[in-house]
């Protein structure tokens, strides 16, 4: 009997990734109210790319045995550039600020909406 309670208590059973919303950053990582709170989440990002989350910002966390890390930001459609489409295999980064780079599946790379090759 008390190897199965034994067994019950102590199994892994992974929480599951919740929705959340960015309510700080600092120098050790970004906190996040989701189903629990969460303080100083790493990111995780493609390699080479590094972004600070702003404050009210959309996310996912995944929680972990040493905390949690936060997947990502869920852009809203209102917040994304005006004006750009997008083609499956395409990439668009973008800035708070308005600043964008899209890289075509043509090779061609638009800089804040000038097509440079």
């Amino acid at each position: 009997m008390w190897i199965s309670d034994y067994v019950t208590r102590n199994s892994f059973a992974p929480d599951e990734a919740s929705p959340g919303e960015v309510v700080g950053t600092g120098e050790k990582g970004v906190a996040v109210a989701a189903q629990n709170s969460y303080f100083n989440l790493p990111q995780a990002a493609p390699a080479g790319i590094v972004s600070i989350p702003a404050k009210g910002d959309r996310t996912v966390v995944l929680p972990t045995r040493s905390g949690g890390i936060m997947l990502g930001v869920i852009p809203r459609a209102e917040e994304l550039p005006a004006g750009i489409e997008l083609s499956a295999g395409e990439l668009m980064l973008y800035s708070a600020g308005g600043a964008t780079i899209v890289l075509r599946n043509d090779g061609t790379i638009e800089l804040n909406g000038r097509t440079v090759s």
